[in-house]
């Protein structure tokens, strides 16, 4: 029978560094300090070096990181929101959670990132922050986003929950504008064994407030300065992304690899192949061909028992819960033609030449079988 390929591996991943991993967890359960133990303050240092900026604040998912990012910037009731429909609903759901209104614009047909201009052009006196989504691990134009947004007084937010190590222009995701967001998820680049975040930033007071709300608004056990949230980081994550965080370097020279190498198998085949801006050095998250045979062609993959996926079948203009917005079909439609035929291959860092050799002759064979010229 013919092995299995996922789209993400991560039981491959633990198989290579689980002695590390299961000291550090046994670390934190033998000291029993599972709330804000030294971990925490010790990946956050750590994390805070890998991006060059003078800040970590070590949060309880990527979503936490958002929220709370926009309320340690004062974004609020009655302020919108500039960002993009095409990335998971996290993005928009902090917007919502502080009280203000998501904006949602366009994305650039090359990069699928934040279309700059659609940014200028939707900036109204309510808007009060833009959220660049770095998505795929590709970073967003952060030359001209942060010019825009610095020119009109606007708070820039990073949404980097896919893009840990990028670089744009030279300087790495997480040192931009007012604060940056990333997640942990175990399917991320630098991925936890649950829910975790992180905020970073240039800034102290952006820093301290963030700390203070995500611990229930208090500097000390039974004061609290403000109304809080209960959304730290658990010590056993801390401990994990530790013994995880000197790999990461590592894996990206992988992921590049196999990203570089997917680019030239598949180039000619009928797709449309993932474009990199000369300014950026993506992490490749995701490696993200197009086709307008998409479903037929997740589908022949799974018969041959290769795994793909789609991110995001459903922009969020179009999603029930932000029907109250007024967007109708059509409103954004470079975002809703990638929405419709993109497709995630398998990409990750223990993948095998040969493993990914199976996919692009998958991915080959259902083209020329649909358009044998």
């Amino acid at each position: 029978m013919t092995e299995s390929i996922p789209l993400v591996d991560l039981q491959a991943q633990y198989a290579a560094i689980h002695s590390e991993v299961d000291g550090a967890i046994r670390r934190v359960v033998e000291s029993a300090q599972f709330i804000m133990g030294p971990d925490v303050a010790a990946f956050e240092a750590d994390y805070a070096a890998w991006c060059d900026v003078p800040h970590c604040v070590g949060v309880g998912s990527g979503t936490a990181a958002l929220e709370l990012a926009l309320r340690a910037l004062g974004v609020g009731a009655g302020d919108e929101v500039v960002t993009v429909a095409h990335t998971f609903i996290a993005t928009a759901e902090a917007i919502s959670a502080v009280g203000a209104k998501p904006a949602f614009v366009d994305i650039d047909p090359l990069t699928y990132t934040l279309d700059s201009d659609a940014f200028a052009a939707a900036i109204t006196p309510r808007t009060r922050a833009v959220i660049p989504v770095h998505l795929y691990g590709q970073p967003a134009d952060m030359t001209r986003i942060e010019a825009i947004a610095e020119q009109h007084g606007i708070a820039t937010v990073e949404d980097a929950a896919q893009a840990h190590g990028a670089t744009w222009a030279g300087t790495t995701v997480g040192a931009f504008g007012d604060a940056a967001c990333f997640s942990f998820y175990p399917g991320k680049n630098l991925g936890a064994y649950g829910d975790a975040g992180a905020v970073t930033t240039r800034h102290e007071a952006v820093a301290a407030q963030v700390r203070l709300l995500r611990n229930h608004g208090r500097r000390s056990k039974y004061l609290h300065d403000q109304v809080g949230f209960g959304h730290r980081m658990d010590t056993l994550q801390a401990a994990i992304l530790r013994a995880k965080l000197p790999h990461l370097a590592g894996w990206t020279t992988a992921r590049r690899r196999l990203a570089a190498r997917y680019t030239a198998l598949l180039e000619n085949s009928g797709v449309v192949l993932p474009y990199v801006a000369p300014a950026a050095d993506p992490v490749w998250h995701l490696y993200v061909i197009r086709t307008p045979e998409r479903d037929g062609m997740i589908a022949e993959l799974a018969r041959q028992g290769i795994g793909a996926g789609v991110h995001y079948p459903v922009p969020l203009h179009l999603q029930p819960a932000y029907a109250d917005l007024g967007y109708q079909a059509g409103s954004l439609p470079v975002t809703e033609t990638v929405a419709a035929t993109c497709v995630s291959l398998p990409l990750y860092p223990e993948m095998t030449d040969g493993q990914q050799d199976r996919v692009v002759a998958a991915v080959r064979q259902f083209v020329e079988a649909r358009d044998p010229v």
